[in-house]
């Protein structure tokens, strides 16, 4: 019998060069040199202070918080599964620079949806002001594309690499504007609407670093879609996870608040699932509460309580099982065997097993 593989373990293994990759993005200080490297000689003069101030500080304020680095670990494990040769720094940066665009989407979200906490601590709008964060996330979109413009990759794959990017980028702004428009109670989704908004968001950086991964490591086209579209499965599935840890898990709770989703009126699948399950009376009651964004506790329990008692917490969890058991049907034919093809089976299992 095959040992299990720790995925834990493998994640705080590969965190240490991962965050050594960001600060290559990112620097924590901007002196002159850095400044030249990323935006070239100026015309006049750089405040160097500044730049770090309203750029580093914010930005690493949310890095240093932590986070499991799951998309960057992503990354290296196709990367490796594809048959790519020992990550160097170049690859590690582009690993890195899918971490990077996932915290800036993260700073931008806690506005849009003025949440309170972020990894246990207030979110960055609450610390440095709306400007300044929303100034630094989209800085995050941005600045991680030197991975690729200054690395000294073959021109077609820079190309492919900037399309992919464009595309997905594209794709995020989409999914998180469903996202928006729903929990205003504007329209009511369908469940598989609910996935696209899903596969558009959460799925999407899943998704880049797996194209990436096999990118950067020469896979073949139907390498790179099949991978991406497992990776995605893994990001709908991390999301429905996410939403049920949002509501019951006690770990979330303390780093986010519990029944935040409810606060907000987000339209999940535990919802979407209940709305329709539950008897008309208690389904129009939850609907009310969603509209009416809670800040009480009280009122947030009598909603998971009906959201519980609908079955959804079940459905949900045997619904993402279900998903990436069918995406992984996929990728295994698109892999030969491998160490790595293991880690990757056993990377999907946990994501949606975890409890933080």
């Amino acid at each position: 019998m095959a040992e299990k593989i720790d995925i834990v373990s493998i994640l705080k293994e590969k965190k240490p060069a991962i965050d050594a990759a960001v600060e290559k993005i990112i620097p924590r200080n901007f002196d002159g040199n850095k400044m030249l490297f990323i935006c070239g000689k100026p015309n006049y003069e750089y405040d160097l202070k500044t730049a770090t101030d309203v750029l580093s500080g914010p930005i690493w304020n949310l890095l240093d918080r932590g986070g499991k680095r799951w998309r960057p670990a992503l990354l290296l494990i196709i990367y490796e599964a594809v048959g790519g040769k020992k990550p160097g720094k170049e690859i590690l940066e582009i690993a890195a620079a899918c971490e990077v665009i996932h915290n800036g989407s993260l700073m931008e979200d806690d506005i849009e949806d003025d949440s309170e906490l972020r990894r246990g601590k207030p979110c960055i709008h609450k610390i440095y002001g709306v400007d300044v964060a929303l100034n630094a996330g989209s800085a995050m979109y941005f600045l991680p594309l030197n991975a690729i413009s200054k690395n000294d990759f073959p021109l077609q794959l820079k190309e492919k690499a900037f399309e992919t990017y464009a595309q997905e980028m594209i794709n995020i702004h989409f999914g998180q504007g469903f996202d928006i428009w729903w929990h205003k109670g504007n329209e009511h989704p369908e469940e598989k609407q609910y996935l696209q908004m899903c596969a558009f968001k959460t799925g999407t950086l899943a998704r880049l670093s797996a194209k990436f991964g096999a990118l950067f490591a020469g896979g073949s086209e139907a390498q790179v879609e099949t991978l991406g579209k497992f990776a995605e499965s893994i990001g709908i599935a991390f999301q429905i996870q996410d939403d049920i840890l949002n509501l019951v898990g006690e770990k979330f709770g303390e780093l986010k608040g519990v029944g935040e989703d409810i606060h907000e009126g987000k339209r999940t699948l535990l919802v979407i699932h209940a709305l329709k399950k539950l008897p008309p009376k208690e389904a129009k009651c939850l609907r009310e509460i969603l509209d009416s964004h809670p800040n009480d506790q009280k009122t947030i329990n009598e909603a998971i309580s009906l959201v519980k008692k609908s079955g959804a917490f079940e459905y949900s969890q045997e619904f993402s099982r279900k998903l990436v058991r069918e995406a992984w049907s996929g990728a295994e034919r698109v892999l030969k065997e491998s160490e790595s093809k293991r880690v990757l089976k056993a990377f999907a299992d946990f994501m949606i097993e975890r409890e933080i």
